[in-house]
């Protein structure tokens, strides 16, 4: 009882805090927005933490925040092993050549035609395709090493990196081109020094879904065959062993991963459209 107690008025304490730092004019302050989601993120863990010990629940059923720390420090060899097959050789890979083909294609399609009409609509069929169906045939023609995983992850960034850029191609009104025609542009000086700016909004958009998809499907792919590490094969051994701390150390790895990798596409976008009015402060 004391437990819940305590984590009652820890939860009360955050909440009154965070209701004052969410209040203008403090809400302006750069520091208390990056307050906000720091308490917030840290009652989750406090609340997790007592309502797990004092209800008496099972590590079986759900560890408690201390216990998956504890694991964490105590395995970060095997972690970073995995992180290292999983992230680095699988997702990372596969998320660099599949953007870099979609990128390239979107540039064939905009100049063809043909390729408008029957790429793009192929491109919405595959895309709607489950991860669980492409993996295990992926698996089986690459193998159980990380290529098998980074072409999963090709697959999965390619087209909604593919579609997003086309698109952003496409966002320029008549008097822009009007305009580089009477300037005697070709294609390609109108593409780098109009099309190509102002489609970067949508590219960084595509990029982003892909940085999530990308891990996704590498941590997926393992399911269907990898070696003895791999943070997909250590999750699926170790949930079969019910030892949920080493899970729980897993997935936390995982969102810090994909929390890094999203915030540095988010970091690059906003240097690179810092001219866009959704960049401007």
């Amino acid at each position: 009882m004391t437990w819940l107690v305590s984590v009652f008025v820890f939860w009360a304490a955050a909440f009154w805090l965070n209701r004052q730092l969410a209040k203008p004019p403090v809400d302006q302050q750069r520091w208390a927005r990056i307050a906000v989601p720091v308490i917030f993120g840290i009652t989750i863990l406090v609340v997790w933490e007592g309502l797990v010990r004092g209800l008496n629940v099972s590590p079986i059923i759900l560890p408690p925040p201390t216990a998956i720390a504890a694991k964490f420090a105590a395995s970060t060899d095997i972690l970073w092993k995995d992180f290292v097959q999983t992230v680095i050789k699988g997702a990372l890979s596969g998320y660099l050549i599949g953007c870099a083909a979609a990128f390239v294609t979107a540039i064939l399609v905009d100049r063809s035609l043909f390729l408008q009409r029957g790429l793009l609509p192929i491109g919405n069929f595959v895309a709607a395709l489950p991860i669980v169906g492409i993996a295990p045939i992926l698996v089986k023609w690459y193998g159980f090493g990380w290529e098998s995983k980074s072409a999963v992850v090709v697959v999965m960034v390619f087209f909604p990196v593919l579609i997003n850029t086309v698109q952003g191609l496409r966002d320029t009104t008549a008097m822009q081109r009007d305009l580089m025609q009477t300037y005697a542009a070709s294609y390609w000086q109108s593409l780098f020094k109009l099309r190509l700016p102002a489609a970067m909004p949508f590219i960084f958009n595509g990029l982003k879904i892909g940085t999530t998809l990308a891990l996704i499907g590498a941590i997926v792919a393992e399911y269907f065959g990898s070696p003895i590490y791999g943070m997909g094969f250590r999750i699926q051994s170790e949930a079969g062993r019910l030892s949920l701390d080493m899970v729980w150390a897993e997935i936390a790895v995982a969102a810090l991963s994909g929390s890094v990798f999203y915030g540095l596409v988010a970091l690059m976008e906003k240097l690179v459209t810092f001219w866009h009015p959704s960049q401007r402060s």
